[in-house]
């Protein structure tokens, strides 16, 4: 196909065509495997994991006793039942987790989301029964909570729930207690029974972590809630006014050198009321607001190596207020990425479902435009210091039991610039065990005067197109799969993140798996291949490569995986070899200690000076839990680049992570990071490099947080700059305290 322009026209044909022989059962949904009703009862409960009270004698018994991982639909080798009813404005869940060696029970006391290195039992509800979406609650066995939003798509794994929670050990095992509010899910509208799908799932670590739950598992189908069993009732159920206002108050001290790693600290002192609130107008659809919110992180983010990178660097999203319904934006294509937003000072959102209709929108004003300059063979980015709007609208649309189609639009506006985005995307799962994605994405972009002169981009506007399409056959036991994609060189996702423009990418490969079903010396091997080929848009290779990996999971809850790749790179006009292999390997040297690795060793690009190089990576790790309360994390990354006339620079990163938990809502966390480069001047083509780079970060933070929105921190943090002509120096510190209120009505 010699025109570019008759592709978009073969996707968007491509599209409809599937789009209409899927709608003819858009609206049917899968409602014939009713197994169990849960009772309706009002009833006041104390939370306490004791289940001391008269109606859990009353309520709905589910077993929970087929180990599905790693043996196959086989008998658990422990027994565990979970207990559920609801009144007007909860959902009760008791479970009780059997254990003939309750001395080996893992918990500890820890932050929310951090409970996955302990034993943990887990109660999830599809609430629409659309086979898409699940909320999941999870508790370890002191009642520590864990939640997150599952979808087909991704997406949600942050997501922050209200509810309560409790847990205890006991002589026999432990058992927890949940009050799920429904304020926090949405569900469908209707008057009468609902039907959920739902499982309950135990996580049983020992030698190996063995997965229990409510039900067989057929592997050789790719929809895990099809096969899920349901939940009728709810009559009645009511998310109450379901409106939540959370102010907050924050108050920062912060000093600066005046010049970087010289002069004098310059005082910046800064209180601030922000709000934020949330109102439910249904009980599938939620509208946020915020107003001066404090967007900043607790959490640091973790020092990357930003020395001889080709492309941006990805950090995760942490602020509470993107976070509420992320997965609505989820897609193939990262179009969508909040932490380009960087400085909000108001925003507001809405999402939520209506029968087999989804929509998720925002709108955000950005007091700094963050941007993102892709291209073949890498990116560059910018941050101007001028007010931006950003707003993003997403609609998917149920088809059928399993498949949906969608659309997205967003549009960041600022002074002199804009960036406008359309697309279409499917997902079209034609039987069990196949699968097609596709992705169809227009923009328009403009940019300032000094911006386009500064970065070498066009002074009229940007247009550009970028396809997607992959297809997947997965079966028990092996997995095929093949990948397009077409992103045009003026192609820009500025609320995104797309670090590469101009290229063409093909992608096939496949993997088969054995799992254990009885007590072998492993528990899961996998072989997987695959041949992938990138092109720019005249057809020069980038990359081309076979690239293939072994799997073992075994005892200890130990993991082998080992890849290795063959293949050629071009860069700035030439092409370099590109042969390497990578392992990364771990295991429970004791039941409180995880020791792990990573390791890469072979050809790398010297991107500064256009040369060929030999890189070496390693990165191992500790995590230490001693006691029930203390919880010790060290990581070092070590990285060199040898080229034919030496060693071109050598890279440190050590991170020390110390954490405290007092109780259940209180803990004391300092993180400490170092990095290092040290680079031989006399390699570089450019004068201007420095021989030596040093920066160190450390943060002390107190927790005191009753549920992820009524909170009070209190932290420092500071961070300090060194090169071969100035010692390592203290470039700025602050103080800050944050205090915030849930208040639910």
């Amino acid at each position: 196909m010699k025109n570019g322009k008759q592709l978009p026209i073969v996707f968007v044909m491509l599209f409809i065509r599937i789009t209409q022989v899927f709608s003819q059962d858009a609206d049917s949904l899968s409602n014939d495997k009713v197994h169990y009703r849960v009772p309706h009862f009002q009833a006041e409960m104390t939370i306490d994991g004791r289940m001391d009270e008269a109606v859990w004698e009353q309520a709905l018994v589910v077993d929970a006793n087929i180990e599905v991982r790693p043996a196959e639909n086989v008998p658990a080798p422990v027994q565990t039942q979970a207990y559920l009813f609801h009144n007007q404005n909860y959902i009760y869940v008791a479970i009780q987790a059997m254990d003939p060696e309750p001395e080996k029970i893992r918990a500890h006391y820890c932050d929310r989301d951090q409970i996955f290195d302990d034993d943990w039992v887990l109660i999830l509800f599809d609430t629409f029964n659309d086979q898409r979406r699940t909320y999941d609650f999870f508790c370890n066995p002191y009642g520590m909570q864990a939640d997150q939003i599952e979808t087909t798509t991704g997406g949600g794994d942050s997501w922050d729930a209200i509810w309560e929670s409790s847990g205890r050990i006991t002589d026999s095992g432990f058992v927890v207690e949940m009050a799920i509010p429904f304020s926090s899910l949405g569900f469908q509208r209707s008057g009468g029974d609902q039907i959920w799908g739902f499982d309950v799932v135990r996580s049983y670590p020992r030698s190996v972590r063995h997965h229990i739950g409510a039900f067989s598992r057929d592997r050789n189908n790719n929809c895990y809630m099809c096969q899920a069993p349901k939940l009728v009732g709810f009559a009645g159920a009511s998310p109450g006014r379901n409106t939540e206002i959370d102010p907050t108050f924050s108050s920062t001290f912060h000093q600066e050198r005046e010049d970087e790693t010289s002069g004098p600290f310059i005082d910046d002192k800064k209180n601030e009321f922000g709000l934020s609130a949330r109102w439910g107008f249904s009980p599938n659809m939620n509208l946020n607001a915020t107003l001066n919110p404090d967007f900043s992180n607790i959490e640091a983010d973790a020092m990357q190596l930003d020395i001889n990178n080709q492309f941006a660097i990805y950090y995760d999203e942490k602020r509470p207020f993107f976070l509420e319904g992320e997965d609505f934006f989820s897609m193939p294509l990262t179009l969508v990425h909040t932490r380009t937003l960087a400085d909000p000072v108001w925003g507001a959102k809405i999402t939520g479902k209506e029968g087999g209709n989804a929509l998720g929108y925002f709108t955000v004003q950005d007091e700094i435009t963050n941007l993102l300059f892709p291209g073949p063979e890498g990116s560059d980015s910018e941050s101007i210091n001028k007010k931006s709007v950003g707003s993003v609208l997403r609609y998917r649309r149920d088809l059928g039991e399993k498949s949906n189609i969608g659309l997205l639009l967003t549009d960041r506006e600022g002074d002199q610039y804009y960036n406008r985005l359309g697309g279409l995307d499917a997902d079209f799962k034609f039987t069990k065990t196949d699968r097609l994605q596709l992705q169809v994405v227009t923009t328009t972009t403009q940019y300032p005067d000094s911006v386009a002169s500064d970065y070498d981009q066009p002074d009229e506007a940007l247009n550009g197109n970028a396809y997607y399409l992959y297809y997947e056959h997965s079966k028990k036991n092996y997995y095929l799969y093949t990948k397009y994609k077409h992103v045009e060189r003026d192609f820009r996702a500025d609320l995104g993140f797309i670090t590469q423009a101009g290229y063409k990418y093909n992608e096939t490969g496949a993997t088969y798996k054995w799992r254990a079903d009885g007590n072998n010396w492993y528990n899961w091997l996998s072989i997987y291949t695959s041949f992938d080929f990138k092109r720019d848009l005249q057809n020069h290779p980038l990359h081309k490569a076979f690239t293939s990996n072994w799997g073992f999971e075994g005892k200890r809850q130990s993991y082998i995986y080992m890849y290795f790749e063959l293949g050629r790179d071009r860069y700035d006009g030439e092409e370099f070899r590109a042969n390497w292999i990578q392992w990364d390997a771990g295991f429970k040297a004791w039941p409180a200690v995880d020791l792990y690795t990573y390791i890469r060793y072979g050809d790398q690009i010297d991107f500064d000076n256009t040369r060929s190089g030999t890189r070496l990576q390693l990165e191992p790790g500790i995590e230490w839990n001693l006691g029930k309360h203390i919880r010790l994390v060290t990581e070092h990354t070590y990285e060199h680049l040898n080229v034919e006339a030496g060693k071109l620079y050598t890279a440190n990163i050590s991170r020390f992570k110390f954490i405290y938990q007092f109780n259940r809502r209180m803990f004391l966390r300092t993180v400490v990071q170092y990095c290092r480069y040290d680079r031989d001047v006399a390699l570089y083509n450019d004068d201007d490099v420095d021989k030596k780079t040093e920066k160190f970060f450390n943060q002390v933070l107190f927790s005191y947080k009753i549920n992820p929105q009524t909170v009070f921190f209190l932290g420092y943090s500071d961070n300090h700059l060194g090169d071969h002509e100035t010692s390592i120096v203290q470039t700025n510190r602050t103080l800050f305290a944050k205090l915030g209120y849930a208040y639910c009505l």
